[in-house]
């Protein structure tokens, strides 16, 4: 655990802790991109009627929403 070795040796541990809000960040931007990727598909390809785009929008906003409670 990284608070765990604080005590022993500080730089390793804010080292670590900088890693892992790294990764972690690179892990939710792939998530969310392929969200986004999907829903372009439900609307770039194509025709979609109104219904469609409606339902793509909301999608979009559901996204956007989860984006901004983290």
């Amino acid at each position: 655990m990284i608070q765990q070795g604080f005590v022993d040796d500080p730089w390793n541990a804010v080292k670590e802790a900088d890693s892992l809000v790294g990764d972690m960040l690179e892990h939710l931007a792939a998530i969310f991109e392929e969200q986004r990727q999907h829903l372009a598909g439900q609307w770039s390809d194509g025709e979609p009627d109104t219904e469609q785009l409606r339902l793509t929008l909301r999608r979009y906003r559901d996204v956007l929403n989860r984006l901004l409670t983290i």
